[in-house]
């Protein structure tokens, strides 16, 4: 069973939670499915939640008279409304749960559009907290944050989304390809439960050194700026977790390219588009420059002399930057990035790291440098840099919302 090839789908629309598309790509891959991204817009290019721009394989028109082993449909708003009003897509999805094969959806999906569709009908079910009063019409409602009835699984929200991929994998390969496949993700131990972050030589995080400064911006509704490198070989999962984490939060996130197009394709074939080129992007100072994992995104980050000169000088006047998975490793402790400071990593490739005596944890902060581990530890990451910026009670509102941690 585990050697046998399975067709998955996942369609995506303006609008969709990108965190739950991506993830869901990504893992699914990793378990060895051949996963088509479908856009049920007219255009390939779709305009994720907060900004996130994803290019899907085909469009759903192509995709309507192949049989798939599951649909995965991703939430956010208005992207279910979206999914639900495609006829094509309705079409399929209700073949899918007629012929007894998988079925799944997530946040705002499970109500708005398999419930809509009276596919939820006396199963058991969950979504987004928000929704669940209306869910309740329509299925068996639970509040577990990944529900299997049958063929179809339904789940809560962007901070669910990886066991509940994980749990596809071991429906569609067996319990030993998802056991596989979760180890290098990083999960998180205790799903639900607070997130902790390991700091070493506290400082406080700003985007202006006088308070008074600070209160205006925050009055006016304005925020810190932020810089998101993106390569070829970059880890999707990472860079989409804290891309839209960062926006949820309200900061003016810029997601630059170091190639020679915007359009860039991650670790397991995700493609994103950033919104500007490195060199564009360096007209500008960043109050944070973040860097995402992924082997192969992170040794073009190492060789991007510019990208590093920016990282040097971050470092040198003391204003915050960080990496995730393997970017601590391939590019700031090879380039004098980590001197002096406690640093984790993706756990293979802590080895590298000059100092070892904090990698067992998921995020450390040291100073005005922040790392982390892998794309399991990548919403972890994201809020705890909410967390520097903003507090603690900032960070755990949106973790709560994201369902990172018990609503």
């Amino acid at each position: 069973m585990a050697s046998a090839a399975r067709k998955v789908l996942v369609p995506i629309a303006n609008g969709s939670e990108p965190m739950e598309a991506v993830i869901n790509i990504d893992v699914l891959r990793r378990g060895g499915a051949d996963v088509t991204v479908a856009s049920v817009e007219k255009q390939l290019g779709v305009d994720a939640c907060n900004g996130v721009k994803i290019v899907a394989d085909a469009l759903i028109s192509e995709c309507a008279d192949t049989v798939y082993d599951l649909i995965s449909l991703p939430g956010g708003l208005p992207g279910a409304a979206t999914l639900r009003d495609c006829k094509i897509l309705e079409s399929m999805v209700n073949k899918q749960a007629a012929d007894g094969r998988f079925y799944s959806a997530v946040c705002a999906a499970p109500c708005v559009v398999l419930g809509s569709w009276g596919l939820l009908k006396g199963k058991k079910a969950t979504c987004y907290p928000s929704f669940m009063e209306q869910l309740s019409s329509s299925a068996i409602t639970v509040e577990s944050r990944v529900q299997q009835d049958g063929n179809v699984v339904t789940s809560r929200g962007p901070g669910t989304t990886m066991e509940l991929a994980v749990a596809l994998v071991e429906l569609l390969f067996g319990k030993d390809k998802a056991d596989e496949v979760s180890g290098p993700l990083v999960m998180r131990p205790n799903p639900g439960a607070d997130y902790v972050v390991h700091e070493q030589n506290p400082m406080e995080w700003t985007f202006d050194t006088c308070p008074k400064v600070k209160l205006l911006i925050l009055e006016l509704g304005l925020t810190m700026s932020i810089l998101v490198p993106v390569a070829d070989g970059s880890e999707e999962m990472e860079a989409t977790n804290i891309i839209d984490i960062l926006r949820w939060a309200k900061a003016e996130v810029v997601v630059a390219s170091v190639e020679e197009k915007l359009e860039i394709v991650a670790t397991r074939n995700v493609k994103l588009v950033a919104d500007v080129f490195l060199d564009e992007a360096l007209n500008s100072s960043y109050d944070l420059v973040v860097l995402p994992g992924g082997l192969r995104g992170a040794q073009t980050f190492a060789k991007t002399e510019k990208l590093v000169n920016l990282l040097k000088k971050q470092k040198e006047a003391n204003r915050p930057y960080g990496a995730i998975c393997a970017s601590p490793a391939h590019v700031l402790e090879p380039h004098g990035l980590l001197k002096g400071k406690k640093a984790t990593a993706f756990p293979p490739m802590c080895d590298k790291l000059s100092d070892q005596s904090e990698i067992e944890n998921r995020v450390v902060v040291d100073g005005n440098l922040i790392t982390s581990r892998g794309p399991g530890t990548s919403m972890e990451f994201g809020l705890a840099i909410v967390e520097k910026f903003f507090g603690r009670e900032k960070a755990l509102e949106l973790a709560k919302a994201m369902i990172v941690v018990k609503p």
